[in-house]
């Protein structure tokens, strides 16, 4: 996006107790998404028409110094296409060469980072989804009220290391309002490491986060543990990934819950202000107790977008097999978007 406001105000950056006499940069950007969708579900009339709307946010972000050399960034994202909504907010304190420590208040936490690094022209085969399961579940317990630290990234015989650790004393809830508590609920935790190396003209990279979640009585359906692993290889224009997510369900006294696994794969092309994409994504839920498994949900989706400028034109064309792991329930979703960056 384009900065359409940058602000250096000393002023006020000397009133700020943390930080030193250098400036404070203040940054606002936006960018407005005209979007025309098609869905058609047999099954269900309420998830088949048209729609048509726009998708519009706005981003505020706030950059110092402090004394001692660390630096102060803030950055909050607000949905503007209706009721004003923060949908994403984070403070990063970087410390050199100790690392970096993150407070993320809505969404930014690392392991949700790696939820899905797979390429695509668009979005994902399962973004827009009306009805069914995202099988994109990685870091999602972790991802707003949440705190994270992430080392300095470690350069060794070619190879590049990035990890961290994220801690949520309320998982799933979000962050609370300064000053006060949040819904009680268990902690969870996750730790993501990823590596990365230069082959050749291309680039390669894999990486792998292992989630905890606390279990109670009141919270019976929380998964235990959540485990992701993936490899991606990049070379000019060429992009593909491939990548496995899998939940282990706690169990208890007063119930059992389904284990559940993910897969997704695709590959990108850029051709100067062309990219065409094709993914797909797999999901399934195990048999538990007297329950059977559910079939296999199948999501695939071809892409295409084209830059212009600030103006980008993306189609995408997306089918789902076995909707919400039921027999022969599918469901298409067409979308034409017209995005621009000011």
């Amino acid at each position: 996006m384009n900065n359409i406001k940058k602000i250096g105000l000393s002023a006020l950056a000397g009133s700020l107790a943390m930080v030193s006499a250098n400036a404070v940069d203040y940054t606002m950007s936006g960018g407005l998404t005209a979007v025309a969708t098609t869905q058609d579900d047999p099954n269900t009339a309420a998830n088949s028409g048209k729609g048509l709307g726009m998708k519009t946010d706005l981003s505020f972000s706030a950059s110092g110094e402090l004394d001692n050399g660390f630096t102060i960034d803030y950055v909050m994202a607000v949905d503007t296409a209706g009721a004003l909504s923060n949908t994403s907010s984070q403070m990063k304190v970087g410390m050199g060469s100790l690392g970096s420590f993150h407070i993320n208040n809505e969404g930014g936490s690392y392991a949700n980072a790696i939820d899905d690094m797979t390429p695509a022209a668009y979005a994902g085969p399962w973004d827009g989804i009306s009805a069914g399961t995202n099988p994109t579940f990685f870091g999602v317990a972790v991802n707003g009220g949440s705190v994270t630290y992430r080392i300095p990234a470690q350069e060794f015989e070619g190879l590049t290391l990035n990890a961290g650790i994220d801690y949520d004393p309320n998982q799933g809830v979000g962050g609370a309002t300064g000053g006060s508590i949040d819904t009680t609920a268990d902690s969870a935790s996750a730790v993501v490491v990823q590596l990365g190396s230069t082959i050749g003209d291309g680039n390669l990279s894999v990486g792998a986060g292992y989630e905890v979640l606390g279990n109670t009585a009141t919270a019976i359906a929380e998964e235990g543990q959540h485990v992701t692993g993936y490899i991606k290889y990049e070379n000019k224009g060429l992009s593909m990934a491939y990548q496995e997510v899998y939940g282990n369900t706690k169990h208890n006294a007063a119930a059992e819950g389904a284990d559940k696994e993910g897969r997704f794969m695709s590959v990108a092309y850029t051709m100067g202000d062309l990219t065409v994409s094709a993914g797909k994504a797999d999901y399934d839920v195990a048999a538990v107790s007297d329950t059977a498994a559910l079939v296999t949900q199948e999501q695939t989706a071809i892409q295409a977008a084209y830059v212009m400028g600030a103006m980008t034109v993306s189609v995408s064309m997306a089918e789902t097999d076995n909707l919400a792991g039921i027999s022969a329930q599918n469901y298409n979703e067409n979308t034409l978007a017209v995005s621009f960056a000011f």
